[in-house]
């Protein structure tokens, strides 16, 4: 078949090695001028382990890994109140590996970048299609016909937008937002996450390997902002954060010196369907769970693998998709609800409950070890 594929992150790439592999003519388009390296370090979990692996990437994902020494939360005043490893939040015999996320992107770029077409400050116009394909316009090139068409666009998939309609009709709004930004690595302790909360918000900074991430997350109803307005994202930070303590306007500094920062609310996407027929969804394009799962990573890679399998399946193999990659999904958005309570407690009450649980986890979990022996 000849593929098209919308977005070179994480699901476009993955899908692309395993069609290439089976014979198929593969073309990736994406609106950024080189492949989407920003934002802090993932999670590679469970069985994208073992796609990573199949596609002989492990060995590298692991050089890259990130080793995350503790996960502190602090007061106005810089002091700790509570620490934990982040491994107390594995899974149980789990082969979770944190990796930067520009190191995955690239790794999975030089797996396919010599068996598949990129084309880069591109994008999808419109999509018609028949029995037969799928004729495809391109916001700079001319138009093409496509045996199939995938979406591994992001939350605010065109794909999805073009196919299946506008995405209110599927993003489910988890009452946050979130802002990532690179600050300087003075402001961090190398190999820890730190961080502070006031009522309904948290600010932190997490430095890995010489470099360092702050991170904004608040509470809120769904904004009315432009997406794409810079200026104005900043604007809500700064309103928002005003007045907090710690390093919070340090932070605040490098959010107004930034040429860039990510800016989203938390939503998951959920669909009856990922599949019309001869386009369908990968990675959050169809399933976001949101960074609250943590799964992100794992739903692209494990989803863009199904899907590859699917279609080697002839018949149905959009649906075969769906039943095989859907109880994945299904658990990861499921997930989230503890996050939430754990990351941005809602009052003064709920972060002091929040401390002690976190300063008792560890000899709960070593309880649990024991019975379980």
């Amino acid at each position: 078949m000849r593929v098209l594929v919308s977005g070179a992150s994480l699901a476009g790439p993955t899908l692309a090695y395993w069609l290439t592999r089976r014979g198929h003519d593969v073309t990736i388009v994406e609106r950024a001028a080189r492949p989407r390296e920003g934002g802090s370090p993932i999670d590679v979990r469970g069985a994208a382990v073992d796609v990573a692996d199949r596609m002989g990437l492990l060995p590298a994902i692991s050089a890259a890994r990130v080793r995350t020494e503790a996960i502190e939360y602090v007061d106005g005043r810089g002091r700790r109140k509570a620490s934990i490893h982040p491994e107390a939040y594995a899974e149980p015999g789990g082969r979770d590996i944190e990796v930067e996320r520009g190191a995955l992107v690239n790794l999975l770029y030089d797996a396919t970048k010599n068996d598949t077409e990129y084309r880069f400050e591109e994008s999808i116009a419109t999509l018609a299609q028949d029995a037969g394909g799928v004729d495809v316009t391109f916001v700079r090139g001319g138009p093409e016909r496509f045996d199939l068409v995938v979406g591994a666009d992001g939350t605010h998939s065109i794909v999805r937008r073009l196919v299946f309609g506008e995405e209110s009709r599927f993003l489910r709004h988890l009452g946050l937002y979130v802002s990532i930004v690179s600050v300087d690595p003075a402001l961090g302790t190398e190999n820890r996450g730190v961080m502070y909360n006031s009522p309904g918000r948290l600010a932190g900074v997490y430095r890995y390997r010489g470099k360092a991430d702050a991170v904004f997350m608040f509470r809120s109803p769904e904004l009315s902002y432009d997406h794409h307005d810079l200026h104005q994202q900043k604007k809500l930070l700064s309103d928002v954060y005003s007045g907090e303590g710690w390093q919070v306007p340090a932070l605040l500094d490098a959010v107004a010196a930034a040429d860039d920062l990510y800016f989203d609310a938390v939503n998951q996407v959920h669909m009856s369907t990922w599949s019309r027929g001869r386009v369908t969804l990968v990675g959050d394009a169809g399933y976001c769970a949101s960074p609250l799962s943590g799964m992100g990573t794992t739903l692209a890679m494990v989803g863009a693998a199904a899907l590859a399998e699917a279609l080697e399946s002839g018949e149905d193999a959009l649906a075969r998709y769906e039943q095989a990659h859907r109880p994945l999904v299904t658990k990861a958005q499921a997930s989230v609800s503890r996050g939430a309570g754990m990351l941005v407690p809602a009052t003064s009450g709920a972060i002091w409950r929040r401390d002690q649980f976190t300063k008792l986890l560890p000899m709960l979990l070593a309880g649990r070890r024991l019975v379980g022996r």
